[in-house]
């Protein structure tokens, strides 16, 4: 049986008091709820997230990684560099990145790439804009970018990856997918991963991204193929962050 994963997304927010108040909030509210959490952080506090989190049940990652290993690319940080760190995640293709940075498929494919090389878990993010969803083009645009994943990774390392569907019209708008769409795209997810591993389609977790609440999340968690939430807003409040983990 699939165990329920929750990581907390903080993208472009924090500072070291902030940081502090926020972990320490988290350590301090965890319970075995039976579900494994962790937070991506911001590149600078890594090493805040490291000795904060060393020793506790809370894993750490980062929101993005270089298809580089190393050299002349500033501003770039190599899955080494994350892994020195000891960042167990990293997050490759959010909506964000793929909207602002113009950062297509074949480069997020690339990046989870790199991250497997280094032994990090790329959460893979999918998901389609409201247009696309209003024109019927869901599927096709989830499929796709999971495709160009697929396309260069092992067949041994399908089972390494997890996956984030994160509708582009839920984020950050207060608006949701209902349970039933959600599962809906969760599932097709899995059914394309069969199609190259179907034992690891059965085991790899799928997230559920966008604006999942404590209000929201048991509802969300318990459809079948949604094997946990990758939380924006939410993850930035401990009492948020506990609920929806304590949600499972």
């Amino acid at each position: 049986m699939r165990r329920k994963l929750v990581i907390g997304n903080w993208k472009m927010n924090g500072s070291r008091a902030a940081n502090t108040a926020l972990l320490s909030g988290i350590v301090a509210g965890l319970n075995d709820f039976g579900a494994d959490c962790a937070v991506c952080v911001p590149a600078p506090y890594l090493a805040q997230a490291q000795a904060g989190l060393t020793g506790t049940v809370v894993a750490w990652g980062a929101q993005d990684v270089s298809v580089h290993a190393s050299g002349a690319y500033t501003g770039e940080v190599s899955a080494a560099m994350l892994q020195d760190f000891g960042a167990t995640y990293v997050l490759c293709g959010h909506s964000e990145r793929r909207a602002y940075h113009q950062e297509s498929s074949e480069l997020v494919a690339q990046k989870a790439v790199a991250a497997l090389a280094a032994g990090l878990t790329p959460v893979v993010c999918f998901g389609e804009t409201l247009a696309q969803r209003e024109a019927g083009q869901t599927e096709e645009v989830i499929c796709a970018q999971l495709q160009a994943v697929l396309d260069v990774i092992a067949d041994e390392d399908v089972s390494k990856l997890v996956l984030a569907y994160e509708p582009v019209w839920a984020i950050g708008t207060g608006k949701t997918a209902t349970p039933q769409i959600a599962q809906d795209a969760h599932l097709f997810l899995r059914t394309c991963v069969a199609k190259k591993h179907a034992v690891a389609a059965a085991g790899v977790q799928i997230l559920y991204g966008g604006s999942m609440k404590p209000e929201n999340a048991k509802e969300l968690m318990a459809q079948p193929d949604i094997d946990g939430g990758l939380i924006g807003g939410a993850a930035l409040k401990a009492v948020d962050f506990l609920g929806i983990i304590q949600a499972v």
